[in-house]
């Protein structure tokens, strides 16, 4: 599978740079993460949990980053096992530059699935990567710049509360 985007952030390129290196971060950001310790010399380690379509798995993982170009680039290479699930294993280089609003991030993935896992088919990987990556982004956002992510102006909706595409485009909900 590969996959490659650009996001925009809304911090600077410095921000967004540590907070990719910063092992709290990656947990809050990375959706269905447990656990995620280590340092970028040594590498982390990652248990996320996650659904694929009909396979559930909690997957023990190593990351390695490499290439490291401070707030401008980085190389990252992963492994992962879910047990009777499969594993993934891959890798992304990740590109900051500064935008006008802040940072614009592009990422290249190039990753690889085995298992139970390959056995749903591209179409599924394909999808769920995407929406893992989009969820990622936007909790990158909403802890560098809370501000941003939320609905321009005091219209943020309860906890617990969804506002559908609709009430926020008129204002009516």
């Amino acid at each position: 599978m590969q996959m490659s985007d650009q996001k925009e952030i809304a911090a600077d390129p410095a921000t967004v740079y540590a907070a990719l290196l910063t092992p709290e971060v990656l947990q809050a950001c990375v959706p269905g993460a447990q656990d995620v310790t280590g340092t970028p010399e040594e590498g982390f380690q990652a248990t996320v949990t996650q659904k694929v379509g009909p396979v559930k798995a909690t997957f023990k993982g190593q990351v390695t980053l490499s290439d490291l170009v401070e707030n401008e680039k980085l190389t990252i290479s992963g492994e992962g096992k879910g047990g009777a699930a499969g594993f993934a294993k891959g890798g992304a280089i990740v590109t900051l530059s500064p935008s006008g609003s802040g940072t614009l991030l592009s990422y290249d993935v190039e990753a690889k699935v085995g298992g139970k896992l390959a056995q749903l088919g591209s179409r599924i990987i394909d999808g769920f990567a995407k929406k893992m990556a989009d969820q990622f982004f936007a909790n990158l956002q909403a802890h560098l710049a809370p501000e941003a992510a939320a609905d321009d102006g005091g219209d943020a909706p309860e906890e617990g509360e969804k506002k559908g595409w609709f009430s926020k485009v008129t204002g009516r909900g």
